[in-house]
């Protein structure tokens, strides 16, 4: 499954230089306000461990791993939702994207101007926020005015749901306040999901900050505020140290990580939140052929993980062969698994769990 992420934020705050620390890919990061004008969009890899001693057990010819889409798009200012700056083009490429990534910035540096001239990244969430609320009530107030005209033609029980939901969805934006921090039941998210409300996707609050204060914690103080939901996320990366991360090979940066007290990049922190915010695991297969990491729901059932496969498998679905990732390494594969008996045998009503090794039999 495609996954998308866009990357917003007020100018200067690090966007495109955490893009293309994340891609390699390399964009302009000029010191000026709107220097990216069109939207980069990059595809990077999802680390995962599992992936490597799996090979390394079934001797596969190569892994795939999964990816994340990621979207560099231009800076937005107060008054973008009114075409302030380089206005509403933005908003319609961050529509298409699953979540959200806001770049705050935490961190001070008098050669870097900020766009409001202090550094206050609860301002600047509040800013943006505030913004993505007033397009969104925008796009409201026009289904609204389709509805109304709906609703005359001849009420229906799904028309009449969404009516209501958006009357709701207009009081909150009202207020300035965002649609995932309030609780929506299914049929209203069934009908609401078609205007890909922004301030509905997942937010996942990327706060930029120096090295000192990623070691230290003083960057907490400053966005206390901002984890007040299930659907936020914080998730503190300093950006100029993952822009040297990402030239080093594998050994060189696991060393320089230890040496600042890190376990992980800022960037793999990232990938984990994201799929967190969206409810996303991963299914894994391994053979001779090659090792390859799925990506699906949570709560998604083993006919449709075989599905995301070939199309056809979820059609043809017969039963999947279970293995936990641990056992298959430790046992060293799928046969000495099934002496034994680790290899668990399920049918369709069998809900796939994050690091299950799958085998689907299917049918002609």
């Amino acid at each position: 499954m495609s996954l998308q992420i866009g990357i917003v934020g007020l100018p200067n705050v690090g966007k495109s230089t955490l893009f293309s620390a994340i891609t390699k890919k390399a964009v302009d990061c000029a010191n000026f306000p709107f220097c990216t004008i069109d939207p980069n969009v990059g595809v990077v890899e999802v680390p995962d461990e599992r992936l490597a001693k799996l090979a390394a057990v079934s001797k596969s010819g190569r892994i795939v791993p999964t990816t994340i889409e990621f979207v560099d798009i231009a800076g937005l200012v107060r008054g973008a939702s009114q075409g302030q700056g380089l206005g509403n083009a933005f908003l319609s490429h961050i529509r298409e994207c699953d979540a959200i990534a806001q770049v705050l910035r935490a961190f001070s540096d008098p050669d870097v101007i900020h766009v409001d001239g202090d550094i206050d990244p609860i301002r600047d969430a509040e800013t943006i926020g505030l913004e993505l609320a007033l397009a969104d009530l925008t796009v409201a107030e026009k289904r609204r005015e389709s509805l109304g005209r709906q609703l005359k033609a001849g009420k229906t029980r799904d028309l009449e749901i969404e009516s209501a939901a958006l009357e709701r969805v207009i009081e909150v934006l009202g207020r300035g306040e965002q649609l995932r921090n309030h609780a929506w039941n299914p049929d209203e998210q069934r009908l609401l999901r078609s205007l890909s409300f922004l301030t509905m996707k997942p937010m996942l609050y990327v706060v930029n900050v120096s090295e000192t204060q990623l070691q230290d914690g003083s960057w907490k103080a400053l966005t206390s505020q901002l984890a007040t939901s299930p659907a936020n996320a914080l998730v503190p990366v300093c950006v100029k140290m993952e822009a040297e991360l990402a030239s080093m090979d594998a050994t060189e940066k696991t060393e320089y990580l230890a040496s600042v007290g890190q376990e992980a990049s800022g960037l793999d922190r990232l990938i984990v939140e994201a799929y967190r915010a969206l409810g996303l695991i991963t299914f894994l297969t391994s053979g001779e052929m090659e090792t390859r990491a799925w990506t699906v729901v949570e709560g998604t059932k083993a006919p449709q993980a075989a599905g995301v496969i070939h199309t056809d498998f979820e059609k043809t679905f017969i039963r999947v062969e279970v293995t936990d990732w641990k056992d298959f390494v430790e046992y060293g594969g799928d046969a000495k698994c099934r002496e034994k008996g680790l290899v668990r045998i399920e049918g369709k009503d069998y809900v796939i769990q994050d690091g299950d090794t799958c085998y689907f039999r299917v049918g002609a």
